[in-house]
């Protein structure tokens, strides 16, 4: 996952409804989705970061990227985003009725419902309070007074820390109306501030990259992210929008894109990060330019390849296994001698050797599996062996769930270590659990190389905003910001 996060403005102009006849209404007596059906364009609001929309390896990503496209498939129209400078604009926004939808992680509030509507949610997320490793880990409310707590603007952080207090009146914080909740997390990790409050899917997202984050404590229970509309008596893209979303919590498609995004966000420790990243200084520069060059000639990112090796040796070029693999891309006898490797301890040859055998890999994967269930699916089948991950898709569709789904097989893997399954297919019996930790481990190696070697958009960002002095509230006053949603 790369946050070379793109910018785009745009705006939405309403082009004229004609007729076979050439006539040409106003819309006057049109549903806010026949308009919208009309003109071809859905606008959609949203805001720059991984949990909503950013620009990855491939083009435009994101969970509501995702979600909106596939709402924009289901109404037959294209999608037109647009980025309000910050969240506080984003709903004030909405209100005025200045697009469609906000499409933008928003939580569900009661102050926010009096003047938003909001779909039903898609996601559950709890307010964390988030501090630096190092230092002292607050334990309650009143501990936050020992440091700088900073929010975002326009949050319902800002809500929630208002009425806690109700019961702690001496907590105090301030409100940040430049920087969006990655720029305050990129803070504290940076110790320039103490505590910031983030959403649960955006810490233990943003902490794969900064491994300092900790979580204090939550400050909520459970509570919902939803797409938010402008009020209005004309409820026909409301209720379409509710269909869709219906729709796909019925097909699983909802439970397969948070799992794109999210199945391996807490995967990797801090020991094993930091482990990582010492061995990414001390290790990968000898190896890097073989990794790059094997990627580019066989179609591979480099990063993949690279991320494999590590899970298979930690770039030991002479490690070895008791089951008699060795070198870089830890190659049993077969696999090289298929792929023409005569040194298996050979960096050059392991790499390239690797790159190949992955290749086959992918080749062997049904067309129709497309990424990235193609890449995981190629690379379980590395690990344990295309036969065994057959198995494991047989399986997954006799108990009617989808064999060509990641989210699915993974499930089935594991079972091929008990009798009671492995005697089920043709391939019996292999220690399932370990490809799919196998790929887990991988998908967080290759997420973090390619944080690590793109530029640091988070940083930019927060480099580009004007100073302020950051000094903690000193008294209550200081917590009231402008008006703001």
């Amino acid at each position: 996952m790369k946050f070379n996060f793109t910018f785009f403005i745009g705006l939405i102009v309403l082009t004229s409804l004609s007729s076979c006849d050439n006539y040409t209404p106003s819309h006057r007596g049109f549903s806010k989705l026949e308009q919208i059906k009309s003109t071809g364009t859905l606008t959609v609001l949203t805001r720059i970061g991984p949990t909503t929309y950013f620009k990855g390896k491939d083009g435009s990503t994101g969970l509501e990227y995702d979600l909106i496209r596939l709402f924009a498939k289901h109404l037959q129209v294209k999608v037109k985003f647009i980025i309000p400078p910050t969240f506080n604009d984003l709903l004030l926004q909405i209100t005025k009725d200045s697009a469609d939808i906000a499409a933008a992680g928003i939580t569900i509030t009661s102050e926010r419902q009096k003047l938003m509507q909001f779909a039903p949610p898609y996601q559950s997320i709890t307010e964390q309070v988030v501090y630096r490793s190092g230092n002292k880990r607050p334990k309650q409310l009143s501990d936050l007074n020992n440091g700088i707590l900073e929010v975002i603007k326009g949050s319902s952080y800002i809500e929630t820390l208002k009425k806690l207090r109700l019961k702690t009146p001496s907590l105090s914080w301030n409100v940040n109306s430049q920087l969006n909740t990655d720029g305050l997390l990129y803070l504290v990790n940076k110790g320039l501030i103490d505590y910031t409050i983030a959403d649960s899917h955006q810490v233990s997202t943003i902490r794969h990259f900064y491994p300092k984050l900790n979580v204090a404590f939550d400050i909520t229970s459970p509570r919902q992210l939803a797409w938010a509309f402008p009020i209005s008596k004309d409820q026909s893209l409301y209720h379409e929008a509710v269909i869709f979303l219906k729709k796909i919590k019925k097909g699983k498609i909802l439970d397969h894109l948070l799992e794109k995004y999210y199945g391996n966000s807490d995967n990797l420790n801090y020991v094993g990060n930091c482990k990582f990243r010492l061995h990414i200084a001390n290790r990968l520069p000898a190896y890097e330019a073989l990794f790059k060059k094997a990627g580019k000639e066989n179609n591979i990112d480099w990063r993949l390849l690279a991320a494999i090796s590590y899970q298979e040796s930690h770039w030991n070029p002479d490690a070895t296994s008791p089951t008699g693999v060795k070198g870089l891309m830890m190659l049993t006898q077969g696999t090289a001698k298929q792929v023409g490797v005569k040194d298996r301890t050979d960096p050059a040859q392991s790499i390239w050797g690797g790159a190949l055998y992955f290749k086959q890999r992918l080749k062997i994967i049904p067309q129709r599996i497309k990424d990235p269930d193609r890449t995981w699916f190629a690379l379980a089948s590395y690990n344990v062996g295309f036969g065994h991950l057959e198995d494991a898709r047989i399986l997954t569709q006799k108990q009617h769930k989808n064999p060509d789904k990641w989210l699915n097989v993974k499930q089935f893997l594991p079972l091929l270590s008990k009798k009671k399954w492995y005697s089920q297919v043709k391939h019996g019996y292999t220690r399932g659990g370990e490809p799919v930790h196998y790929v887990k481990n991988i998908r967080s190696y290759y997420d973090l190389l390619v944080w690590l070697t793109e530029e640091n958009q988070i940083e930019k960002n927060v480099m580009a905003v004007k100073p302020v002095p950051l000094t903690k509230p000193q008294n209550k006053a200081l917590n009231f910001e402008p008006p703001s949603l």
